[in-house]
């Protein structure tokens, strides 16, 4: 009669775990991590720390890691498909800050909570890195990489710290206009990581838009073009821009033919895997390159 008892006791206690997806304690099926990666660069980092738990990851022509050929894309990270996210039941929706603006009352509203993760800078990417690994038990594969980033970081100061700092314009095109990054951008961070000197400081947004006039009166040594979205487009519409409007004739990085385009794999808007690669070739921009 006892072994009776307990069997039927068993056999509720698996029924009322079944029924227990609607009630306050989820199973520990139910509390496992189901992360949705909305952008590139979250997505490559979650790979490099070995995160399995990834569920849906963001629709971009950039080829994204194998580990998660298999996950359901979730749309652009600027715009991203809300009912194919809630969908998936996410535990974790991960955007970075520079969207946050756009997105956070869109995710709300949407009963989609998200985190919105700071890859303004080359430091606020190695916390950011540091507390994933933390909540995802990748403790050791988050400290290897941003051991990785340290590493060239105390290369690159060594390498420029008895050189002149350059004045650097950054511009960041988009198709159909541009932008000037600031000292508070993560390319504006690069460009001062390397030992140049933004001409646009003292700002508290990433971005302003473009005065060509005051933009020549600061007399940049180099001007670094970067391009987001269609990067081929954004190039030519660069360089229509340098080629019909005269004011560009006068900065003497023009005449000086320092004036180079940012390869977009290498320089997100937002912190990315290649920083330690988008350091390198900074470097030669602004002190090798002639």
């Amino acid at each position: 009669m006892r072994r009776l008892f307990i069997v039927l006791s068993i056999c509720l206690a698996v029924i009322a775990a079944g029924c227990s997806r609607s009630e306050d304690k989820p199973s520990a099926e139910a509390a496992e991590s189901r992360i949705v990666s909305t952008t590139v660069a979250i997505t490559e980092i979650l790979d490099a720390l070995e995160v399995d738990e990834v569920v849906g990851k963001p629709t971009s022509y950039k080829e994204l890691p194998k580990r998660y050929t298999d996950v359901v894309e979730t749309g652009n990270p600027m715009n991203p498909d809300l009912e194919i996210i809630a969908s998936l039941n996410p535990t974790d929706i991960l955007s970075v800050t520079t969207l946050e603006y756009d997105l956070k009352a869109v995710f709300d509203e949407a009963g989609l909570p998200a985190d919105y993760l700071d890859f303004t800078s080359l430091s606020s990417m190695q916390d950011e890195i540091t507390e994933l690994g933390q909540k995802y038990d990748r403790t050791e594969q988050a400290a290897a990489l941003n051991n990785r980033f340290k590493e060239k970081i105390d290369e690159i100061e060594a390498k420029t710290a008895d050189k002149d700092k350059p004045k650097v314009l950054i511009l960041l095109g988009v198709p159909g206009s541009y932008l000037v990054a600031t000292d508070k951008s993560y390319i504006g961070d690069l460009v001062s990581r390397v030992g140049g000197e933004n001409v646009v400081q003292g700002e508290n947004v990433e971005y302003l838009a473009s005065n060509t006039e005051y933009l020549q009166q600061s007399n940049p040594d180099v001007i670094l073009r970067a391009a987001h979205g269609m990067p081929k487009e954004v190039v030519d519409m660069f360089d229509d821009e340098f080629k019909t409007n005269d004011i560009w004739k006068h900065f003497s990085a023009v005449q000086n033919n320092r004036v180079y385009d940012l390869e977009e794999t290498l320089f997100g808007t937002t912190g990315n895997l290649a920083a330690d690669e988008a350091l390198d070739e900074l470097y030669t921009m602004l002190y090798e390159e002639k």
